[in-house]
Formats: C-alpha cells, sequence, structure tokens
C-alpha cells in the first residue's frame, strides 16, 4: 500500500481514445498534435489509446511504430473489421485511464479543446461533450438528411437527442463504467451517451475538415447507421406502422361505402381494371412498408440471440508508463 503522502501526489491518468480505419495518412498529424498536448499538460498523466478497426492500408504499422516510440501508447488491434460502434466498445473495455477522451483520428475534433473539458471534468462534470458551431465542408445534402435524422429520433424516443453532437467527448470512469455494461452487438454509441445520463456539459466548436484522406463514412453507411440509431431507441415505426394500418382500413371501408352508394342510388356502373390496380398498389405497397419495419426489428433480435462476442482481439499493448511517473 502506497503511504498517504505518495498517493497524493499520484495524477490523474487521462487516455485519448482513437478509433482508426485506413487513417494511415493522417495518424503522424495527428499523434503531433496530441504528443505536444500531453507534453504541455503536465498536470495529467496520460494514455494514448489506438484501436485498429480491421484498417487495409499501414494503420496498425504505423501505431506500432508510436507504440515502440512513445511509452504513453497503447493499442487494441482487432481481427477485422467490426465497425466504429464495436471497436469503441473495445477502446471503453481496455483503457485505464480515470478520463477519457473520444476523438476521431482525421483532426475534425481540435485536440485543443481537451484542456477545456478537462477543466469542466474537474469541476464534478462527468460527460463534457462537443457541439459543432459549424460543420466544415458538408454538402447541402448531407446537412439536411442528418438534420432529417435528429428530427425523427427526437421525435420518438423519450431520451434527450443531442443534435450536431458526435464522439467527441470527455467521459468520467464512471460513463465508461456503465457503457461497459451496455454489451447489445446492434449498437448506436450516441444514444448511448444519452441513455446512461449524468452529469453534462456542452462545450461549441467549429468543426474542420480532414487533414489528409477521405472520410469513410458514405451516404449508404449514414444511412444504415441512422437506422441503427431509430430503431435500437425507439418502437416508434411499429407504432407508425399499425397506425398506417388502421388509416388504411378505415380508408378501404369508406371508399367500399362510397361505391354501394353510387351504384344503389345513382346506378353509376363500378369502375374496372385501373381502379382495381390503383388500390391494389397502394394496399400492397403499405403492407410491404410495414413488413419491412417489422423485418428491422426482428432481424436485430436475430442478431442478438446469437450470443456471439461484439469483437474479437488480434493484438492487444498496454502502455509501460506506470500511471504515476512521480513514483
Amino acid at each position: 500500500m502506497l503511504p498517504k503522502q505518495t498517493y497524493l501526489q499520484m495524477k490523474k491518468l487521462v487516455s485519448i481514445l482513437v478509433p482508426c480505419y485506413n487513417e494511415e495518412a493522417s495518424l503522424p498529424r495527428l499523434y503531433e498534435e496530441v504528443s505536444r498536448l500531453m507534453d504541455e499538460q503536465t498536470a495529467y498523466d496520460w494514455e494514448l489509446f489506438f484501436i485498429n478497426d480491421g484498417s487495409r492500408d499501414r494503420t496498425i504499422e504505423l501505431i506500432n511504430e508510436l507504440y515502440e516510440r512513445d511509452e504513453r501508447v497503447s493499442f487494441v488491434d482487432l481481427a477485422r473489421n467490426f465497425g466504429k460502434e464495436n471497436a469503441m466498445l473495445s477502446g471503453f473495455d481496455y483503457v485505464k485511464g480515470d478520463c477519457v477522451v473520444l476523438m476521431d483520428a482525421d483532426l475534425q475534433d481540435p485536440p485543443s479543446l481537451i484542456p477545456e473539458m478537462l477543466e469542466y471534468w474537474e469541476q464534478g462534470y462527468q460527460d463534457v461533450y462537443a457541439r459543432r458551431r459549424s460543420r466544415g465542408k458538408e454538402s447541402w445534402l448531407r446537412r439536411t438528411l442528418s438534420n432529417a435524422f435528429y428530427s425523427i429520433l427526437d421525435h420518438s424516443t423519450r431520451y434527450d437527442v443531442l443534435r450536431n453532437v458526435g464522439d467527441f467527448r470527455l467521459l468520467d470512469r464512471k460513463c465508461i463504467d456503465a457503457l461497459k455494461l451496455l454489451r447489445e452487438n446492434e449498437r448506436y454509441t450516441k444514444g448511448l451517451f444519452c441513455w446512461i445520463g449524468y452529469r453534462k456539459k456542452e462545450i461549441m466548436f467549429d468543426r474542420g475538415d480532414r487533414v489528409a484522406g477521405q472520410s469513410n463514412w458514405g451516404y449508404r453507411a449514414l444511412f444504415n447507421l441512422a437506422i441503427e440509431g431509430i430503431t435500437s431507441f425507439t418502437t416508434a415505426p411499429l407504432r407508425i406502422a399499425t397506425i398506417v394500418g388502421l388509416i388504411v382500413a378505415v380508408w378501404a371501408l369508406c371508399y367500399m361505402a362510397w361505391i354501394i352508394l353510387k351504384v344503389l342510388v345513382w346506378g353509376d356502373p363500378v369502375a374496372g381494371y385501373p381502379t382495381i390496380m390503383s388500390v391494389m398498389l397502394f394496399i400492397g405497397a403499405v403492407q410491404l412498408i410495414c413488413i419491412g419495419i417489422l423485418g428491422e426489428y426482428i432481424g436485430r433480435i436475430f442478431n442478438e440471440t446469437k450470443g456471439r462476442p461484439t469483437y474479437l482481439i488480434q493484438d492487444y499493448r498496454e502502455r509501460r508508463k506506470g500511471k504515476n511517473s512521480e513514483i
């Protein structure tokens, strides 16, 4: 057991958690800026924790080089690409810090905000998240679709949805331990950050552009993430399907009554093939949409009941510097 005086001298360990997928071009610049920050902030002990999510370029080779060069570096090398959401969970499982700063490798999340996050953490806030004041060079279509997604999620869930907030944030160890308890395979971590609660604090920043490389988040990937987010945190689509079914049923009854009335009162002949086809196609489309919504939820149940691990690890290297560098 450490003497009381020595224990009081121990520095708090801050971990910077960086998921990486094909980030060969941006890693050197990222390390340069984060290393400068860690050297300047001597009041804390530091861990720079990389997660290689099955990269196909030289990302893992560069991470290994950084590990050999800097004793503050740790990393997890996943067996394949499991997706950013599951990669972050692997980081939560292995990271050692008293608090964790989660950021992307492309430097769109500026490391210069970390000292401000640490100030709020010292004041007792447990989730200090960065809200984007501007979104950098982002197309109008992408911005519009993003806002539409958040509007849908905001109106369909009981939890507060943080708009224009990504993964860039500082999390206290209590938050990390809580997130480690949530082991679902179909993950939407941005929603989980809201679900766990704890004391939150917002800071604003202007999101920059990528320093190198290209984004791995195309429209298809973002669409899949939106589906994951909606089906993970609300059953509203199922209720909407039920409501639409009731509306169509009432409409069909009213239309049937109108046709009968026309035939009995005015003697109008019943419209033939075009009317029947239009009604059949409309009702068939509604049925297919409802079946598709049910399929999304059933698919999630299917994946969860398999009980497969969320991720598999190829290699893990822990930082070689002790938690208290003064001992």
